[in-house]
């Protein structure tokens, strides 16, 4: 694995600029939540000491980790992980910081990796300066709601199947999850899945414009790089999709 040197953001603001300097493999629909368009690049600015950069010999800007604190157990928060997963601990984090609230919790957000340096062990290197920095600050826990980066290939399979799926060695199936498991995560109990992580609902001709497809006709669509198909209502001129995603607890001590 190549030398990449991780700092936070507090430590190098530098950097901030050039955050999103990297390639990246979302698919073009994942860029239309209302909540990360709202919120998620502001993280850099609000909780810079809970975003971790990846940068190589020269320099260059080639992993990101973007985590946030917030409250799993206060008022009105009962220590169950949400249901609606990445929208909704992200719009919490948020709250409890304009609030003045104490985070008892930290969660990942994103970790993405430059395209070309993929497949290198990167994305686990931040998962763990991620973990590590949450535990220097005396957190116990760190819960992610992942994106399984390969159950786009299976989007009728339920999340619930697919994300308890192992191999013969006893590891999840996918291989995001297994980079969590081998990190020390565990999945959420009693269970890990979010099924309403992240919502994106449009007009039709934007999902045009987005994915390339007609979206003509009433009920699922299929569409590259979503976890689950589209729910395409021609007569009302819209689609939704609802991406679920999967809750797993790093226990930090």
């Amino acid at each position: 694995m190549e030398p990449i040197r991780v700092t936070s953001l507090a430590e190098r603001p530098e950097l901030c600029a050039r955050l999103w300097d990297m390639t990246d493999s979302w698919p073009e629909f994942m860029t239309h939540d209302h909540v990360a368009n709202a919120l998620h690049e502001r993280i850099a600015e609000v909780f810079p000491e809970y975003v971790h950069v990846g940068t190589d010999d020269s320099g260059a800007v080639v992993a990101r980790a973007f985590s946030v604190p917030f409250v799993l157990r206060g008022a009105g928060r009962d220590g169950t992980l949400p249901g609606r997963g990445w929208d909704q601990v992200l719009v919490w984090a948020f709250d409890d910081r304009r609030d003045g609230v104490e985070p008892d919790t930290v969660s990942a957000i994103e970790i993405a990796v430059d395209a070309g340096r993929q497949g290198r062990g990167l994305s686990a290197v931040m998962l763990g300066a991620m973990r590590s920095a949450a535990a220097d600050r005396g957190f116990a826990e760190v819960v992610a709601p992942v994106r399984p980066s390969a159950k786009h290939h299976e989007p009728h399979t339920p999340m619930r199947e697919y994300a308890t799926r192992t191999r013969e060695d006893g590891l999840p199936h996918d291989p995001w999850l297994r980079v969590h498991v081998r990190a020390g995560a565990t999945l959420a109990a009693p269970d890990p899945v979010a099924p309403a992580s992240m919502v994106i609902g449009a007009p039709l001709a934007q999902w045009r414009t987005w994915t390339g497809l007609p979206f003509d006709k009433e009920g699922w669509t299929t569409v590259p790089g979503a976890l689950t198909p589209v729910r395409c209502e021609p007569d009302h001129n819209w689609a939704v999709y609802v991406e679920p995603n999967v809750w797993v607890r790093h226990h930090l001590r």
